[in-house]
């Protein structure tokens, strides 16, 4: 068995392994970690565990140490020199008359690196710029063309909802959402209330989808003939976070609420809500 920690760094819900050798590390605690981009300052999303040694990448890297106070306070230094930056970028973006908009600006912990993320509507010829920026901070510069969506996973906000945006806090990556999952769990489709502040679908309608999924194998759905105990009907509405339906009666056209794991028979739906569930409607009548 080998053992990871799990690390976030700002800008990002995604966690990054680590190999944490001997140290004794708990959530929410600093450390100081080697990454792709540099030497980096980040916080420990999930405390050390054991997992199989083949499932564990030959390159994953060691924490380097926990973070101590003169650390952090490098960190802070940092954030105030990038606010200083992002000015001094913006002053050479107009001198050069570029169709860009500047995001973010980001050091990394040893400042050997310093990355600037802007969104355009098209390609933008930022040599000259990233030379005037190598005069001031004497430093390696990096230029990110970024998409809309990673523009307000790096600026953060709160969504509709009244929590912070989920792909800042949480969610490791962007995935596909399509209109269909808005459809299948009954959503308004105004563009109004199933966007996102970033103008695209919500991710919630993604990693939400699952579950959905799951519990409509539990719900008949519209259209679907059933035997409720007060006789047969057709579901006419359904509500598969509750697990009620609506069920317009044959009897006398009366509407009614029902759960759906009162419903004594459901024809012609392959879902595995219990037992009774009929695949087949020919296999018995409805009375």
């Amino acid at each position: 068995m080998a053992k990871i920690v799990g690390v976030k760094f700002r800008g990002t819900g995604k966690s990054y392994y680590f190999d944490p050798g001997d140290e004794e590390l708990k959530k929410g605690q600093k450390v100081i970690v080697e990454t792709a981009r540099g030497m980096e300052l980040g916080e420990v999303s999930f405390p050390p565990y054991d997992i199989d040694e083949e499932k564990v990448r030959d390159d994953i890297k060691p924490i380097i140490r926990k973070a101590n106070g003169d650390d952090e306070a490098v960190f802070e230094e940092n954030l105030a020199d990038e606010k200083r930056a992002y000015n001094i970028c913006l002053d050479k973006i107009r001198v050069h008359q570029l169709d860009m908009n500047l995001i973010s600006v980001q050091y990394t912990f040893d400042r050997k690196k310093i990355t600037f993320y802007f969104t355009a509507d098209q390609r933008v010829d930022f040599r000259e710029l990233v030379k005037d920026l190598a005069a001031v901070f004497h430093t390696r510069i990096e230029l990110r063309q970024i998409g809309i969506r990673d523009e307000c996973r790096l600026l953060g906000g709160v969504g509709v909802c009244g929590r912070e945006f989920c792909c800042s806090k949480f969610l490791p990556d962007f995935q596909t959402v399509t209109i269909k999952m808005a459809k299948e769990q009954g959503k308004t489709l105004s563009p109004t209330k199933i966007s996102g502040s970033c103008g695209r679908l919500m991710c919630c309608l993604k990693y939400e989808q699952d579950m959905y999924d799951e519990l409509s194998k539990l719900t008949p759905p519209t259209g679907t003939k059933v035997t409720t105990p007060d006789g047969a009907g057709t579901v006419i509405d359904s509500n598969v976070l509750m697990g009620n339906v609506k069920v317009r009666l044959d009897a006398n056209d009366a509407i009614r609420p029902y759960a759906s794991s009162s419903l004594k028979k459901v024809f012609g739906w392959k879902g595995s809500r219990n037992a009774e569930v009929q695949t087949d409607p020919e296999l018995e009548e409805l009375t």
